[in-house]
């Protein structure tokens, strides 16, 4: 497929590997950039010296472009920041808070950056800090969600600035990349997917609940702390949800709650304990399979959709 993202930053296909944290490492990374996409290595991986090792672990597999995602709100966002610029990185996605501090410095050392935006103002703001592109996020997406849902978010934003523009939430075939093309995005970002990947290193339990997962298998807490998260419907989500909705508990008690869940569910299977986050898609998923397999069906996918279009008129 012809896109000005492929154009941009030298890959093949025009799809991202979400840069999911505790998840996206070098091994998931290189499998997409091998692949023809993008992978990203997420930088909550252990700690600053962790994320430089995934980085030259990814260079040792691959010798495609790859990228590291910047969840901002991090601890250690500003030696992440710095990191990158230290290994040569040159691509970088960020999430949760703003790339604004870290802009001039990124841009001298010539990196590419694309933030991920949850509206049509931020995607301006994005744009004005002189992003390459914006991943516009809606949220039928795993993890932390806005509140505009594709469909809707991304023709909006793409009308409202003059970069490119990925879509992402609610994409797990060649039907949802073939319609986010059509609602002008260049290219497509995945997460929930790729969970399913074999190079994917999640827990067991995990990857069977994502394929038992039904179409009503997510929910959405963590609203009324201000931290919308989107994840699969398990014992923790559901006491997650209960104490929300308890005026006799804090807000404090309900994060001590929630503490550490991701990592209780990524490496241990915790159903009780843990946090699975995942999109609304997983429903839609059925199987284990290689990470290329997965970006040879999307974009194959949609390339044979796109090419057939025709017929609809």
């Amino acid at each position: 497929m012809q896109s000005i993202i492929c154009k941009i930053l030298g890959i093949e296909k025009p799809i991202f590997q979400g840069g999911m944290a505790w998840i996206a490492d070098s091994r998931l990374a290189a499998a997409v950039s091998n692949a023809g996409g993008l992978g990203l290595i997420s930088s909550i991986n252990y700690g600053t010296e962790a994320v430089r090792e995934e980085i030259r672990k990814a260079r040792e597999l691959t010798d495609k472009p790859f990228g590291v995602n910047i969840m901002l709100a991090a601890p250690n966002a500003a030696d992440i920041a710095d990191l990158v610029v230290e290994e040569g990185v040159s691509i970088v996605t960020t999430g949760a808070g703003s790339p604004a501090p870290y802009m001039e410095r990124w841009l001298k050392a010539g990196i590419k950056v694309i933030p991920v935006v949850a509206s049509v103002a931020y995607a301006i703001k994005m744009e004005q800090l002189g992003a390459t592109a914006v991943i516009a996020e809606g949220a039928e997406s795993g993890g932390h969600v806005g509140d505009t849902h594709t469909m809707a978010l991304v023709p909006q934003v793409v009308d409202a600035v003059n970069i490119p523009v990925l879509a992402a939430g609610g994409i797990a075939d060649g039907r949802g990349a073939a319609a986010a093309f059509m609602l002008g995005a260049c290219g497509v970002q995945v997460g929930t997917r790729f969970l399913l990947a074999e190079e994917c290193q999640v827990h067991q339990v995990y990857k069977e609940r994502l394929i038992k997962a039904s179409d009503i298998g997510t929910m959405v807490t963590g609203k009324s702390l201000g931290d919308a998260v989107r994840a699969l419907k398990t014992p923790f989500t559901k006491q997650f949800a209960k104490m929300e909705a308890d005026p006799n508990i804090t807000d404090d008690e309900i994060r001590a709650f929630g503490t550490g869940s991701l990592r209780k569910a990524v490496f241990d299977g915790d159903l009780a304990g843990g946090s699975f986050l995942a999109g609304e898609v997983a429903g839609m998923l059925t199987k284990v399979e290689p990470a290329a397999a997965i970006v040879d069906d999307i974009i194959g996918g949609a390339q044979k959709l796109l090419a057939q279009a025709n017929k609809l008129i």
